[in-house]
């Protein structure tokens, strides 16, 4: 290859190179001249059509406007009412509490030792004072045995000394020391008798024992514990009132509720209250007793109380949605005539889901419940539902 060929080969890579390196700048530039043509093509040959589409753009516009002139005014506003009437209305306090025992403990021996009777079977009723478990006391019984043959020698000798001391053959010093002894011995014997019936463990009052965490055998102190033991009758019932409240609730006042799986309502009264208000919480916490004669009542149940402060017969309850707030005050609308009229109210006590009104309506009006945003004065109504 000759040094002509290889120039030329070299000048066609570097034209390549360059075309490659300056396409994309060109195609830019290309392009936007092939669009113009390209529309200006599309303008002559849709000149005809534009103006056809006006036509019929004109036509429709026409259909339509024809149709706005056949239309009217919406019909009437469906609503939802219901027949204002009097009721039996209770100013109370609802709140949740727990029910309690009346008695409960833990029954622990008081003295360490191993267990040689059990006489009580778990679920069992024990009366006050029955031996439910003793301990092994042979030791103890036997230092008592010892004291007693120690406790009448020292009556014989202590006799013995008082006689001398009438005769003056003795010293008072002497027959002091022997009425120590004797006196000494007696305490021993006392104590001991105090630590023998420690061992017999008796049910302090009665009540219905739960299960036994010992066995024949085991040796046990005060820290095992050997069942519970509970007085349910009768039953007692703690919870807690809004601090608000606590000028209204005091020791006599009657309270109602009901237990879960059970919808038996109990009644107790309040007998104990707490000497100041939960600052945490801001609740007053209370205490009240109910008979609990069939033993319905379980330790430990979820209870939800009621305590009803007042009642009112002949009162008006709307709900709360009824009500609209108004440069006045409060409004609610009514339907007369199949005609929707708002009326101003006066609102007494709030609850949960209604509202008391003192004045505005009274029994027999129909009041629209839902469907107000829509209703206007004066405004037809079509009542849809008739809530009770």
């Amino acid at each position: 290859m000759n040094k002509i060929v290889k120039t030329l080969l070299t000048l066609i890579v570097l034209v390549m190179i360059t075309g490659l390196a300056f396409y994309p700048r060109l195609k830019e530039f290309i392009a936007p001249k092939e669009e113009k043509m390209g529309s200006m093509g599309g303008d002559a040959k849709g000149g005809k059509s534009e103006k056809g589409g006006k036509g019929d753009a004109a036509k429709g516009g026409d259909a339509k406007g024809g149709g706005g002139k056949g239309g009217g005014k919406g019909g009437p506003t469906p609503v939802e009412v219901m027949v204002i009437r009097n009721e039996m209305l209770e100013d109370k306090i609802l709140a949740t509490g727990t029910i309690i025992p009346n008695e409960e403990v833990e029954i622990r021996p008081e003295i360490s030792g191993r267990v040689t009777e059990i006489n009580f079977k778990e679920g069992d009723f024990a009366n006050k004072g029955q031996v439910l478990v003793r301990i092994n006391d042979a030791d103890l019984q036997a230092q008592l045995q010892k004291l007693g043959y120690q406790k009448k020698l020292a009556e014989v000798n202590e006799e013995r000394q008082k006689k001398l001391l009438e005769k003056e053959a003795i010293s008072q010093r002497d027959y002091d020391v022997s009425l120590t002894n004797l006196n000494s011995i007696n305490a021993d014997i006392d104590n001991l008798k105090a630590q023998i019936a420690k061992t017999v463990i008796r049910a302090p009052f009665s009540g219905r024992l739960g299960l036994r965490f010992i066995s024949l055998g085991s040796y046990i102190s005060s820290a095992n514990r050997i069942t519970t033991l509970t007085s349910q009758v009768p039953a007692k019932l703690d919870f807690a009132i809004p601090a608000k409240y606590a000028a209204a609730v005091r020791r006599g006042t009657r309270v109602g509720f009901t237990v879960e799986g059970n919808e038996i309502q109990h009644v107790g009264t309040v007998y104990a209250v707490e000497s100041k208000i939960d600052p945490n919480t801001r609740t007053l916490t209370l205490r009240a007793t109910s008979p609990n004669s069939n033993g319905a009542l379980i330790p430990g149940s979820f209870a939800k109380v009621e305590i009803i402060l007042s009642a009112k017969s002949g009162a008006i309850t709307v709900p709360s949605e009824a009500v609209v707030p108004d440069l006045q005050g409060h409004k609610v609308f009514l339907v007369r005539n199949n005609k929707a009229e708002s009326v101003v109210v006066e609102l007494g006590t709030r609850f949960d889901r209604n509202v008391e009104i003192k004045k505005g309506i009274q029994r027999g009006d129909t009041l629209i419940t839902a469907g107000i945003l829509q209703v206007k004065q004066g405004g037809e109504v079509d009542i849809r539902e008739v809530k009770q």
